[in-house]
C-alpha cells in the first residue's frame, strides 16, 4: 500500500536516514518506555555495578569523575561571568543571564576537557550507562 502513495519512498529514506544518527536513543528506549518507574540507585548500587561488571564498570567509574570536571567548570564559568557582567554593567538581570549562560559554557568547557583527559572519546560512555541501567532494572526487578 505504501508503494501506491507518491514520494513514500522519499519519506521512508529520510526516515532511515534519521533513525541512524539518533540510533543512540535506542539504547534509553526499554528504560525510557516502560510500565513502572524505574526504583532510585545509591553511589553504593554504582559501586557495586563497577564491581561486578569488568568491562563497562571502568568505563562508568570513568564517566562518573569525568562529571566532576563538567560540575567544577560550570560553577567557574557562572561565578566568572556572572562577576564580570556585574562588574562592567551593574544590571541584575544582565548578571543573572550571564550567570546561567557562564553555567552552561563552563560545563560544556569542562565537559571537553575531561573528555581529553580521561580519553572518553575512546570508549563507548553510552553503552555502559544502558549496561548499568540493565543491570539495576534486573536487580531490582527481577528480569
Amino acid at each position: 500500500m505504501a508503494e501506491n502513495i507518491p514520494g513514500s519512498s522519499f519519506l521512508e529514506g529520510y526516515k532511515q536516514f534519521w533513525s541512524q544518527r539518533f540510533s543512540f536513543l535506542s539504547n534509553y528506549s526499554q528504560f525510557v518506555k516502560h510500565d513502572q518507574p524505574i526504583r532510585s540507585w545509591s553511589s553504593s548500587d554504582v559501586e557495586e555495578f563497577i564491581a561486578s561488571d569488568p568491562v563497562h564498570g571502568p568505563v562508568l567509574r570513568t564517566a562518573r569523575e569525568a562529571v566532576q570536571f563538567g560540575l567544577t567548570g560550570s560553577a567557574l564559568g557562572a561565578v566568572y561571568t556572572a562577576g564580570f557582567a556585574w562588574k562592567y554593567s551593574k544590571s541584575l538581570h544582565g548578571a543573572a543571564l550571564s550567570f546561567v549562560a557562564g553555567g552552561v559554557f563552563g560545563w560544556t568547557f569542562g565537559h571537553e576537557v575531561a573528555n581529553h583527559a580521561f580519553q572518553l572519546y575512546r570508549v563507548d560512555t553510552l553503552a555502559a550507562e544502558a549496561k548499568f541501567l540493565e543491570w539495576w532494572k534486573t536487580k531490582t526487578q527481577g528480569y
